[in-house]
């Protein structure tokens, strides 16, 4: 789908089932990350690029202070509070009895007013989104980004990018439950169009770096569903806490490979930071190597990287497992696999020139089938740009 199909489908909602007239769109993309996981919390580098796919929100100002939110997909669901609500943070806390989908909303307004200290009135929200759910390809943080700048927009507020970044993060820590870092929100918000985004978590710094021509992005889903709420990704964060203190360091981006030899680290926070250090050094590389068209480097990079997720880090699942073999077998000498996101599911990134591109997606529909025997869903993808409005 475009961004503008989007729009058609967000704006006729907002008037079918809302009986509203627009006043203005907003849209924010997912992300695929090619490199650089669970470092984001702890403080270290990534190298995600914006995608075409995302969430678009066409808004109407309302006089009172109602928000009613409608989204069509994967069924119709509308729910409503008032902005006067006593809305607390922690998981769940505040929600009005809507669909899962609705704390991620009434957390990025509470996150906007909180933050910023923004005059919101109410608002009629209607939601269009072409990115699948529990894939890891970040459709909370999309969601949650263009929510956030569409009450920006209906406030007369220019809102910083990585201050909108910021607000989206907080959301998901302190409403929905989720303790993420802030890679997906900058990535969606600060997207470039064929340049994939060299992010320093702490410092957040953004460096855009050139997708080599002709190298093409594919994502595929291992058909395992993921969902980060529910499933040990807090734990890892918690794990990695606890290894930074062992060390006496406030986060594991100031560990090195040296400190991993302190006899302080038992075995399980030994692994946990041992992922992280070296898969900072990892992201490091691979962007050196994608700048200047080193595929055989990255490569190795990505190989290495989902060897890390799967033996220290052991966020991957068989299936994804024999997915990335097969992909990374496929793809050859140049360009590599690796699992995509924060884990325990989702899908699998290949980076391969385009020439080869056919034949690894025909490689991928002959050999791999899902859990449920099916084949897997397939998603040929492209550096985009972030958050807009229409």
């Amino acid at each position: 789908m475009t961004v503008n199909t989007l729009f058609d489908r967000a704006d006729a909602l907002l008037r079918r089932t809302l009986g509203r007239s627009t006043d203005g769109l907003a849209f924010a993309p997912g992300r695929v990350n090619l490199i650089g996981e669970h470092t984001d919390y702890n403080g270290g580098f990534v190298l995600p690029c914006a995608i075409q796919l995302g969430t678009g929100v066409a808004w109407a100002a309302r006089d009172d202070d109602l928000v009613r939110v409608v989204r069509s997909d994967p069924q119709e669901d509308v729910a409503e509070f008032r902005l006067s609500d006593r809305l607390g943070a922690g998981p769940g806390t505040g929600r009005t009895g809507g669909p899962p989908w609705w704390a991620y909303v009434q957390g990025m307004m509470l996150a906007m007013r909180q933050a910023h200290g923004l005059s919101l009135g109410g608002l009629d929200i209607a939601l269009a989104g072409d990115l699948p759910m529990g894939a890891g390809l970040s459709s909370s943080a999309s969601l949650c980004v263009a929510v956030g700048q569409a009450c920006a927009a209906s406030a007369a507020f220019e809102m910083p990018r990585t201050h909108l970044a910021l607000a989206a993060q907080r959301a998901e820590n302190d409403f929905v439950g989720c303790r993420c870092g802030n890679m997906d929100q900058m990535a969606s918000t600060h997207g470039q169009a064929g340049k994939a985004l060299l992010i320093d978590c702490r410092a957040l710094s953004v460096q855009p770096i050139s997708m080599p021509p002709g190298l093409a992005i594919l994502v595929v889903h291992s058909g395992v569903e993921r969902g980060l709420v529910d499933s040990a990704y807090n734990e890892r964060r918690a794990s990695c806490d606890r290894a930074a203190a062992l060390l006496g360091l406030g986060s594991l981006r100031d560990a090195t490979t040296d400190l991993l030899a302190d006899p302080r680290l038992d075995a399980l926070a030994l692994q946990r930071a041992r992922h992280v250090v070296t898969e900072n050094e990892r992201v490091l590389a691979a962007a050196q190597a994608l700048q200047t068209g080193d595929l055989r480097t990255l490569r190795e990079c990505m190989a290495a990287s989902h060897r890390s997720m799967r033996d220290d880090f052991a966020i991957t699942v068989s299936a994804v497992d024999r997915l990335a073999d097969l992909m990374h077998t496929a793809i050859g000498a140049e360009g590599g696999a690796r699992m995509t996101g924060g884990g325990f599911g989702g899908c699998v990134v290949g980076l391969v020139p385009e020439d080869r591109l056919n034949a690894l997606d025909q490689a991928v529909a002959a050999g791999y089938r899902d859990p449920h025997g099916s084949p897997p869903r397939r998603w040929r993808l492209r550096a985009s740009t972030g958050v807009s409005l229409g």
